[in-house]
């Protein structure tokens, strides 16, 4: 019977989207007959894992469906364990990129690719804590659902079940290795404010996200799509795209990813650093790979602690520390997307190596220019005033070593694809012991 991985990464209070995400995972287990394992993954502090063991553990039994509650000593156990056996070196230095100490975006999703090849799943389906479901005549709006109809069958084998298709030639006898929605509701970075206060200042800050040489009508176009979504569209019928999928288009509380994608390369560990795991949606754009685009699309929200003085300054910094990665990552992405087709072996699969290389490369590049985004950050935030001009001090104080990071996240993201291909060979070696 086919396995499937329904994770949910949290640092943070999330026992209403625990309850909900239970429910989407005993309609995947009823309505497709697949088996679903749900991985909470909890790195959050005491008193708050305790209400979500409370939160598993009153989510009903559903058939087909394993719940896996894991804080963060057993999965470091697991890491342990896996790490050793793959016989990667330096096994601390693994260890601290697989889990680090501070926030890492896909650090925890990697945790989560490596437990679903333990748990033998054929897919990775992700969603967040900062997000619920739409409803349609009072029921919830699954992704699962476009999701376990696509992820993995021959592109051809579905094209005529897709609303429409916009394959590349030569693309139809690969699998569909992603299905991905986007999202409604507030933004998914904490920038609305900056739009208000000076929008100026705001196209001047996202402008900074956006690869050099673009066409300024190219640019323009980008900076009112970013971190939008799908606006307030409300879902009233299933439209699907089978297509190499835009990064723009989807977003990482809506994907799911085929095991054939994840086994071999990772995502950047880069910490502190928000959408660090968006890279594999642009490695397979790149490579034509197809996708599956739909219209469930999740209701995103803002937790409280966002909305605190050192929430606020958290955020703004992984948001400064994001636009310092792009200048690597954008690096990368010309260098894939030039590529194209040819980042995938004879049997269709990314060659990793390549991968490691140009991420390796990178490292390489002229700090100049995250010398000029952070002058243009400085000169941002103080324009904003309040606390925003606290920002911009931290800026100041920690210039030398926030450039050192973006470079430095870029090394350990290729050690660790170095290294990745054999931590799942022995993740699936290893196994998971112990549910709910």
């Amino acid at each position: 019977m086919r396995r499937v991985c329904l994770t949910l990464p949290t640092h943070r209070a999330c026992t209403g989207t625990i309850a909900a995400t239970g429910e989407e995972a005993a309609y995947g287990a009823r309505q497709f007959g697949v088996e679903v394992h749900l991985l909470i993954l909890d790195s959050s502090p005491a008193p708050v894992l305790a209400e979500h063991r409370r939160a598993v553990a009153a989510l009903p039994p559903s058939p087909g469906v394993t719940v896996h509650h894991l804080d963060e000593d057993e999965q470091r156990a697991f890491l342990h364990e896996v790490i050793g056996r793959s016989g990667g070196a330096p096994p601390d230095r693994l260890l601290e990129l697989m889990l680090p100490s501070r926030v890492s975006y896909g650090a925890c999703t990697n945790r989560a690719f490596l437990i679903a090849q333990a748990l033998g799943c054929t897919s990775v389906h992700r969603r967040d804590s900062d997000s619920r479901y739409q409803h349609l005549d009072g029921e919830p709006v699954f992704p699962l659902h476009q999701e376990l109809t696509y992820l993995g069958r021959r592109a051809d084998a579905v094209r005529e079940s897709a609303t429409r298709s916009k394959l590349p030639p030569g693309a139809g006898g690969r699998r569909v290795t992603m299905a991905g929605g986007s999202f409604v509701g507030e933004m998914s970075v904490d920038v609305a404010e900056i739009r208000d206060l000076d929008p100026d200042t705001y196209r001047e800050l996202i402008g900074l996200s956006i690869p050099d040489g673009y066409p300024e009508i190219w640019r323009g176009h980008l900076i009112d799509e970013s971190f939008r979504g799908a606006g307030d569209t409300a879902f009233d019928s299933d439209r699907t795209t089978l297509a190499p999928v835009s990064p723009m288009r989807v977003d990482m509380c809506n994907i799911a990813l085929d095991h054939e994608v994840y086994r071999r390369v990772p995502l950047p560990p880069a910490t502190d650093t928000i959408g660090s795991d968006y890279f594999l949606i642009h490695l397979l754009h790149d490579a034509r790979m197809p996708g599956v685009q739909h219209n469930r699309h999740i209701v995103n929200f803002h937790t409280a602690e966002r909305r605190t003085d050192d929430g606020f300054v958290a955020y703004q910094l992984r948001f400064v520390k994001f636009l310092l990665s792009k200048a690597y990552l954008n690096a990368v992405y010309a260098r894939t997307a030039a590529a194209g087709d040819a980042l995938l072996d004879a049997e269709g699969h990314i060659r990793a190596g390549e991968i490691a290389g140009f991420v390796r490369d990178s490292t390489g590049l002229d700090r100049a220019s995250g010398v000029h985004r952070l002058d243009v950050l400085d000169d941002a935030y103080r324009r904003l005033g309040d606390r925003y001009k606290t920002v911009a001090d931290i800026l100041v104080e920690r210039r030398s070593r926030l450039l050192d990071e973006a470079r430095d996240d870029m090394a350990d993201f290729a050690l660790l694809i170095d290294h990745w291909e054999a931590l799942t060979r022995a993740s699936a070696e290893t196994g998971l012991a112990g549910t709910r």
